[in-house]
């Protein structure tokens, strides 16, 4: 039995799988995409977006809108995030939400979404 009400049952693994790569080469499982939930694998994408374009970090400058995806795309041809939920990130104008409501005005660019999508191999 989980310790876990019904709703936060998930929790465990989409927090312990969240850096795992969809290769197999991520940590700390080394689970390949097939292995892991769709949770976790959003919750994925998330992290790289959020850590990409978080202002208060001091160590470096936030990523604007379109570095941000850029940097995600390769990420995606390196296999280590989720091609055909990074494309869902992007058709369903998630990023540009977040980007409204949480990042600085001076980060929000435009993104030509189009030459990043369907690229799922």
């Amino acid at each position: 039995m989980s310790p876990f009400p019904k709703e936060l049952r998930q929790a465990p693994e989409m927090a312990g799988n969240h850096h795992e790569k969809m290769d197999g080469t991520g940590y700390p499982r080394q689970l390949r995409r097939e292995k892991m939930s769709p949770l976790a694998r959003m919750l994925a994408i998330a992290d790289v977006f959020v850590a990409l374009t978080a202002a208060d970090p001091p160590y470096r400058r936030a990523k604007s809108l379109s570095e941000a995806v850029q940097i995600m795309s390769i990420a995606r041809a390196q296999q280590h995030i989720d091609p055909v939920l990074f494309d869902l990130l992007l058709t369903s104008g998630v990023y540009r939400r977040y980007a409204e409501r949480f990042m600085q005005p001076e980060q929000i660019d435009e993104v030509d979404i189009a030459q990043y999508l369907g690229m799922n191999a």
